[in-house]
């Protein structure tokens, strides 16, 4: 259990290097922020839930996309390129 928590933590902390490495407009603030008013200002300026429906759909991808998937992404290659420990030799 303790391990599958430190492996967790570790994934955290190569995400959270992620987005050291991106500037303000590429915050996870600052995305979540711009699909809130962009949702928000379409319902309040045209009042079409035809039209603002498919934008918060659009919305939700996005977010999925940039919040989720790519931060996952981003961990398991840092994963994947870390230097493995060497492997104690049990044969004497």
């Amino acid at each position: 259990m303790a391990m599958g928590m430190a492996v967790g933590m570790v994934a955290m902390a190569e995400a959270a290097d992620l987005w050291r490495q991106k500037p303000w407009w590429c915050q996870p603030w600052s995305i979540l922020l711009t699909g809130v008013v962009v949702v928000a200002g379409s319902w309040w300026w045209l009042r079409l839930w035809w039209l603002s429906l498919p934008l918060a759909a659009a919305v939700l991808v996005w977010w999925w996309l940039f919040l989720v998937l790519v931060p996952a992404a981003y961990a398991r290659a840092a994963s994947d390129s870390a230097p493995e420990p060497e492997a104690q030799n049990s044969v004497r």
